[in-house]
């Protein structure tokens, strides 16, 4: 089926709407709220008869993250509620020692500061280095390292201001110096070619519910392999062991896999809609979707850079723009502005003191076109 004719029939959005807010939460595909109505309907006659064929949709799930990412094994995929978790899962796991820091941005979203500073009880120093007056936020980054630096953690495109980061340069230097490096890849994954190996990642987070068009409550974790046994367990029950299913089991042991870090019973509910969701992403391919989204970023991008009064946050040249473009206007509150907006089905974000627009692979320019209208109209 043609791309045109697949994103008729996936997104019957609401015709007077003009959605511009996938950074945020994005519309389900069709055939995402089917497997939903599907497994609903199934729970309501039968109960958990098939339970065998739900496993086999969250094995197959599995098997979808592990593709999207490259991650090497389906042992490096665990299923958690969402981004938030998984970060506190590495922060709260790493054994830490007084004097060591962690080195950030100072663009990230909170989830992706607070567990790191919640380890200053241990001594631990969190640096938040300015990433936005530099010409290389990489070098930035590894410029703010020493001896004494654990980890890296950052967000492979900023939640606000839509920034790109060169990923590979800070994993390669994270490699050959005996650093960690943790990614909050939920404002790539779905709309952006990821890959775990390529950029040496040791941890890789994201939630469902954005770019990968799922629902919230599910999300992927990525662990390596070789820097699983660093993390510390601090969440236990019968799902996260060796044995699985062995109830009368005295001895236990935790999972070879990342599994160890599901504590209990999946959200299969989350699983089948999630995986219907990345079907789509499969079947699109993600190169064609990051093409799309390009085209879309740089027609917005085109198309306001002459509005009197107009300044961009975001980055206006590639590589370092994605899925994002926000900006503010001279003599404009732009609180108001955005409530003027949404008043009008005009889908957007404020953030970092300018309007976000995050507009999907499926986001036609006609509809950019009459988002844009409407701007204009009340500026």
């Amino acid at each position: 089926m043609l791309i045109d004719e697949l994103i008729s029939k996936e997104f019957p959005l609401d015709e007077h709407m003009i959605y511009l807010n996938h950074a945020a939460v994005s519309p389900w595909p069709l055939r995402t709220s089917n497997a939903v109505k599907a497994f609903a309907e199934e729970n309501t006659q039968f109960g958990a008869q098939n339970y065998l064929s739900w496993l086999e949709t969250e094995n197959k799930l599995r098997g979808q993250l592990q593709r999207l990412i490259n991650a090497p094994s389906l042992d490096e995929i665990a299923l958690l509620k969402n981004t938030s978790e998984a970060l506190s899962v590495v922060a709260s796991g790493l054994k830490w020692l007084s004097g060591d820091n962690i080195v950030s941005s100072n663009e990230e979203f909170p989830s992706n500061r607070l567990p790191w500073l919640a380890q200053a009880k241990h001594g631990v120093e969190f640096r938040e280095i300015d990433i936005v007056n530099t010409d290389s936020p990489e070098q930035a980054l590894i410029d703010a390292c020493d001896k004494k630096t654990r980890l890296i953690t950052i967000s492979s495109v900023q939640y606000g201001t839509g920034r790109r980061l060169n990923l590979e340069i800070i994993g390669q230097f994270c490699s050959s110096n005996n650093i960690l490096f943790c990614v909050d890849a939920i404002q790539t994954l779905g709309a952006l070619p990821f890959d775990v190996q390529a950029i040496n990642a040791d941890f890789v987070m994201a939630d469902a519910h954005k770019w990968m068009l799922g629902p919230e409550g599910i999300a992927l974790f990525y662990c390596k392999a070789a820097t699983r046994d660093l993390l510390e367990l601090h969440q236990f029950g019968w799902h996260m062991v060796k044995d699985v299913g062995n109830y009368a089991a005295k001895d236990w042991q935790v999972a070879d896999s990342a599994q160890r870090f599901e504590c209990g019973s999946p959200n299969m509910l989350g699983i089948h809609a999630f995986s219907a969701s990345l079907s789509l992403i499969d079947e699109i391919g993600i190169n064609n979707i990051s093409k799309l989204i390009f085209n879309n970023i740089s027609y917005i991008i085109d198309n306001i850079k002459n509005i009197n009064g107009l300044n961009f946050i975001s980055p206006i040249k590639k590589p370092h723009f994605a899925g994002i473009v926000t900006f503010n206007i001279e003599a404009k509150e732009m609180t108001e502005l955005y409530a003027k907006l949404m008043k009008k089905k005009v889908i957007c974000a404020n953030r970092v003191g300018g309007l976000r627009f995050s507009p999907h692979f499926y986001t036609s320019q006609n509809k950019i076109d009459k988002g844009l209208e409407v701007l204009l109209s009340i500026i």
